[in-house]
C-alpha cells in the first residue's frame, strides 16, 4: 500500500520495496517478508532486535532514523522559522496604532509577499522531491518565517495580543495531538490518509482560486470574517491537527522500517508544514472572534 502523503509518497526509503511501501511487507532486496511485518497488521510484532529474517536486507549501512534525530531536526526545522519570524519583525517598520496610517507598509507587505511565494514554492519542491535535501528544508523554513513573521505582525497590530495565543494554542494543539495518538493508540488507515490529503488540497485548491478570483474584483469571502471565513478556518484547523496524525504515523513506521537517518529531515519538514498550517488558521479563527 503506497502512501497518499505527496511529502512521504516521493521518498525512495519510505516506499522501498514498490507497491507495498508504507506498511509494507516486502522490503528491500528479494520481497521477503520483513520480521514481525506480516500481511495482517494485527499479527505485526517488533521482532528479536538485530535479528534479520529469511532473504532479509538491511535498507542502507547509513545509521538509522530515530525519535531523537527526528526531534532534533524538527527543533532545528522550528527555530529556523522562529529566527526569520523574529528578524522579519524587527527589521521591518515599527507599526502602532498611532502611526498605522502614515508608515510605509511596502517593506512588511514585500516581506510577505516574497516569504509566501518562496516557501509555497520551496514546499512544492520538498514535497515530491524522491531525495530529501536538509537544504532546502531549511531554505523552505527561512522563507516560511519571513512570510510568518510579517503577517503575525500585522495581525498584532489590529489585534494585540493575538500571536502569542495563536503560537500557546498551535503548541498545545501539536501536544494533544501527540498525545491522542500515543495513548489512544490511534491507527491510522488508508481511507483516512485519502481523505486528509483530498481536504488538504480541496483548500489550497480554493485558496488558489479565491486569489486569481480577487485580482478580477470577485471576493469568495474565505478569508474575511463572517460565517463563510469562520468555518473555512475551522475545516482548515482540524484538516491541520490531522496532518499531524499523519506525521506521527509514518515517523513511526519510518523508525520501525529503520530507514536511513536523513529522512528525519523529510518528518521535519512535514510537521513544520503543519504546524505553520495550524498557526495560520488558528490566527485568522482568533481575528475572526476578536472582530466580533
Amino acid at each position: 500500500m503506497q502512501s497518499n502523503n505527496p511529502v512521504f509518497r516521493r521518498s525512495e526509503e519510505f516506499n522501498r520495496g514498490g507497491s507495498n511501501a508504507y506498511g509494507n511487507t516486502t522490503y528491500q532486496g528479494n520481497g521477503a517478508v520483513y520480521p514481525g511485518y506480516g500481511s495482517d497488521p494485527s499479527t505485526w510484532s517488533t521482532g528479536t532486535p538485530g535479528q534479520g529474517g529469511p532473504g532479509y536486507a538491511p535498507a542502507t549501512s547509513s545509521a538509522p532514523m530515530t525519535i531523537d534525530s527526528v526531534v532534533q531536526k524538527t527543533a532545528i526545522t522550528l527555530g529556523v522559522v522562529i529566527l526569520t519570524a523574529m528578524a522579519t519583525w524587527i527589521l521591518t517598520p515599527n507599526i502602532t496604532a498611532d502611526n498605522a496610517s502614515t508608515v510605509d507598509l511596502g517593506p512588511l507587505l514585500a516581506a510577505v509577499t516574497i516569504g509566501s511565494l518562496g516557501a509555497f514554492a520551496l514546499s512544492m519542491v520538498n514535497s515530491f522531491k524522491r531525495v530529501v535535501s536538509p537544504a532546502l528544508v531549511l531554505a523552505f523554513a527561512a522563507l516560511e518565517g519571513v512570510a510568518l513573521g510579517g503577517i503575525s505582525k500585522l495581525f498584532e497590530i489590529q489585534y494585540g495580543g493575538i500571536v502569542a495565543n495563536a503560537v500557546l494554542g498551535t503548541f498545545g494543539a501539536f501536544a494533544g495531538t501527540l498525545a491522542a495518538y500515543k495513548f489512544l493508540n490511534i491507527k491510522v488507515g488508508d481511507k483516512f490518509r485519502r481523505g486528509v490529503m483530498a481536504g488538504v488540497l480541496g483548500m489550497v485548491g480554493i485558496s488558489i482560486l479565491s486569489l486569481v478570483l480577487s485580482l478580477f474584483g470577485v471576493n469568495l469571502g474565505i478569508f474575511a470574517g463572517g460565517t463563510l471565513g469562520l468555518l473555512f478556518s475551522i475545516v482548515g484547523l482540524v484538516l491541520g491537527v490531522f496532518m499531524l496524525i499523519l506525521d506521527f504515523d509514518f515517523v513511526e513506521q519510518g523508525i520501525a522500517n529503520r530507514i536511513p537517518e536523513v529522512e528525519s529531515w523529510r518528518a521535519a519538514f512535514a510537521m513544520t508544514v503543519s504546524l505553520v498550517w495550524i498557526y495560520t488558521n488558528l490566527l485568522r479563527i482568533l481575528a475572526i472572534f476578536q472582530n466580533d
